[in-house]
């Protein structure tokens, strides 16, 4: 029996489907990259906004039609299932078995009656399958989100935060420091308040405990809100010296109406305040941050006031999207929205000004010696591919180019001295 499958959405959705993926394996399926050889495919879906949706939608749409020549069973899981389920059902009788997140708990019963035999699912004893690069892998250390962000849909998918257990989260790390993983990435809808749904603020305290873990060479942090990244989480970082000072932190605005009106906790005022924390503690973070342009009501003063706000910070990395109303969010009904050509035009407009600012903060690293992982090789350049500090494993960040006398190991650590940069490329040499 043979089991191929599809990841899509965030990094977090990946961890499931490799959670989906163990499962399977355990139960004596072969994984297979190739869908045209499985007997069964499963489509993790993503139903965080508007073109995720359509994703997710035309990739059942193409295996089902594929399913009618190749495979037995087409199953379908992840959010798109958890937000619409009886419409999905109702909709595409191809699909053989719809699994929502709530399912999870019971996905053996679904399983075993869809597959017509026995499929079994101990939790917590069955190792997920890593789909990552060997070297590479995520720790999703909590599910859900508390924070209520007028315009998002994951606690309607997900449910409130819910933090797993320290001891569970270390069992699995020290699994995947065993076989072979280096960079261990954090992970969660928001990290920075791992352990408060449980009354207490538990970061610091995982992260001295990774940090024990031999194999671990690399620990980075995504999604820190910045409201919440407090004094004792920077001491935590700055104590811990696997623990890379990179700093994912979403804002989605800068002008405090807006802000409020999306419910972010804090202010710009806040805002500016933590990353002045940030850069006092480590002179050379790497900030990251997400935006939304075109936010109901969002007037062109307002806009401006967050570019200004951007030029001000100087964030290494900023990615923006255009606001996608989502039913059932409390934003979905609120006026004034706003022309999509207008929220088009202020994005290119906010992706201009930061390929200014990402080339200027690249400068900074010009003749600098850094620390890089190697990623690949290209084989008719020679040249290596590989990720600093500035980059994170999902692909947004950029990468580092350069050049080597030696043969290089994938997922091994070399110094680089930096020589050219571009706005979000770095390039270099080995050094000794």
């Amino acid at each position: 029996m043979k089991v191929g499958l599809v990841s899509l959405g965030c990094s977090k959705n990946l961890v499931d489907s490799e959670n989906l993926l163990g499962w399977f394996r355990a139960n004596d399926y072969t994984v297979v990259s190739n869908l045209k050889e499985a007997d069964t495919i499963v489509i993790n879906t993503c139903g965080f906004i508007e073109a995720a949706k359509q994703e997710g939608i035309e990739t059942i749409l193409e295996l089902a039609d594929h399913k009618k020549h190749n495979c037995k069973n087409l199953i379908v899981t992840g959010c798109l299932v958890q937000r619409y389920h009886q419409d999905l059902v109702d909709a595409l009788p191809e699909v053989d078995a719809w699994v929502r997140i709530q399912d999870y708990p019971k996905i053996n019963e679904i399983l075993s009656e869809k597959l017509h035999q026995d499929f079994k699912v101990v939790y917590g004893k069955q190792e997920r399958l890593q789909s990552t690069a060997k070297h590479t892998a995520y720790l999703k250390i909590a599910e859900g989100c508390s924070n209520r962000c007028t315009y998002c849909a994951i606690p309607l998918i997900r449910g409130g935060m819910n933090s797993y257990p320290i001891d569970d989260l270390l069992i699995e790390a020290i699994k995947l420091a065993d076989n072979g993983v280096k960079e261990c990435v954090i992970i969660a809808q928001d990290t920075s308040r791992y352990g408060l749904d449980q009354g207490k603020s538990l970061l610091p305290k995982l992260l001295d405990e990774l940090n024990k873990i031999n194999g671990f060479h690399w620990i980075r942090l995504l999604y820190q809100y910045p409201d919440a990244i407090t004094p004792e989480i920077l001491d935590a970082m700055k104590r811990n010296e696997k623990v890379l000072p990179y700093f994912d932190i979403p804002i989605q605005h800068a002008n405090n109406r807006l802000l409020k009106l999306m419910n972010r906790k804090g202010t710009k005022e806040d805002i500016r305040r933590v990353v002045q924390n940030i850069r006092e503690v480590f002179p050379k973070a790497i900030l990251r941050t997400t935006i939304i342009v075109g936010f109901p009501g969002e007037t062109e003063e307002e806009f401006q006031e967050l570019l200004d706000f951007v030029e001000e910070i100087k964030f290494d990395r900023l990615g923006a999207f255009t606001y996608s109303p989502e039913e059932d969010t409390v934003a979905y009904d609120m006026p004034d929205t706003i022309e999509k050509e207008v929220k088009e035009d202020r994005y290119h407009r906010l992706m201009r000004l930061q390929s200014h600012i990402s080339y200027e903060r690249m400068q900074t690293w010009m003749n600098e010696v850094i620390e890089v992982c190697v990623e690949s090789r290209d084989p008719k350049s020679m040249v290596y591919h590989g990720r600093s500090l500035h980059s994170a494993p999902d692909d947004v960040d950029g990468e580092v180019l350069f050049t080597s006398n030696k043969l290089l190991k994938k997922g091994s650590f070399v110094q680089v001295r930096i020589n050219r940069v571009e706005e979000y490329d770095l390039f270099g040499e080995t050094v000794e």
